[in-house]
């Protein structure tokens, strides 16, 4: 099941465009060579978009390509605009209309990446929010996997704090708070670690760099609140609700530091990372350094439902190509 995840030529693997992409900007579908947007962009010069991060996943059984969660993703949308006062033209139904046409006219026949933005689409100097003009684009692009899934990843605590909700709110996708991300992951990958894990501003343990974060302990799921600086993920949504149906004890608290290195089984999840399981944490072996049976449970249910094999998470995919044997 993990296995049939579309592995992307090296250079499609970084997230690059192939010639036959195609984006949606100004109202309109475009080769993606050709949308363009000016260096005096307001976003481009004080990061003032959001942004959302969607998968489609390639069954090729049922040969169909099955958008993941799109209503759940442009909702947020919506949410980060009205924190942005970004003014967004399309209701929550259009833009997935949008986003299906638009992976029919890439046609991929592989696991897809889309990639929707609304931002500040002024070209002039000066920082603020009003008076400003808005945009919205969306792309999607061949994409495998961002963290090898197959095998465990290593964890360093980082030493940059995750910004508060009173700075730049990370439960919003703001393109200019992901800054903090980088720091973060590059730190760590520099160090020799594969990702970082980043506390909120008392020392609570908030995500990864770009994921969110469960461990399991004694037995029992657990995951940090909405409180704690984290992105409120989709993809952490439907693990919840993967754990509630297999009846395995969930828990939303705050996570100490310690409580990592001392934890049964961890792992990060997001719509770009999936999930990964955690095998080291500050150079600290996380149990058995495997593979944890709960971790493991709750990946093969997730990697079927998100290609439709799951009647009971059909709701959760949106069949991209009509006369598919779906």
């Amino acid at each position: 099941m993990v296995k049939e995840l579309a592995r992307p030529a090296p250079s499609l693997r970084r997230g690059t465009a192939p010639e036959h992409a195609w984006a949606f900007l100004d109202g309109e579908l475009v080769p993606i060579r050709d949308a363009r947007i000016s260096v005096m962009t307001h976003a481009f010069n004080y990061g003032t978009g959001v942004f959302e991060g969607i998968r489609a996943y390639w069954n090729a059984q049922d040969e169909q390509l099955y958008g993941l969660h799109l209503k759940e993703h442009y909702a947020r949308l919506h949410r980060s605009c009205r924190i942005m006062r970004i003014a967004l033209p399309h209701t929550i139904d259009e833009l997935v209309g949008i986003t299906v046409d638009l992976l029919r006219k890439c046609g991929y026949r592989e696991d897809a990446y889309i990639r929707p933005i609304a931002y500040k689409s002024s070209p002039l100097i000066g920082v603020r929010l009003h008076d400003l003009e808005d945009g919205f684009t969306v792309f999607a692009i061949p994409f495998g996997t961002y963290l090898d899934i197959d095998r465990g990843i290593s964890c360093a605590v980082s030493s940059w704090r995750r910004t508060d909700d009173n700075a730049i709110p990370a439960r919003s996708k703001i393109t200019g708070a992901y800054v903090n991300a980088a720091l973060a992951k590059t730190e760590a990958a520099e160090a020799g670690f594969d990702e970082a894990i980043v506390l909120n501003q008392d020392g609570h343990v908030s995500e990864g760099s770009a994921e969110n974060l469960f461990i399991v302990r004694d037995g029992v799921l657990v995951t940090p609140p909405g409180s704690d600086n984290i992105l409120e993920g989709i993809v952490r949504a439907s693990i919840l609700q993967i754990a509630a149906d297999e009846k395995i004890p969930t828990l939303v608290r705050q996570i100490d530091r310690t409580e990592l290195y001392i934890a049964d089984e961890a792992f990060l999840c997001g719509t770009g990372t999936q999930i990964n399981f955690i095998t080291k944490i500050d150079n600290r072996p996380l149990g058995e350094g495997t593979l944890g049976p709960i971790t493991e449970r709750i990946r093969r249910i997730y990697f079927e439902a998100v290609r439709g094999k799951v009647a009971r998470y059909r709701g959760w995919v949106t069949p991209v190509y009509t006369g598919s044997r779906t």
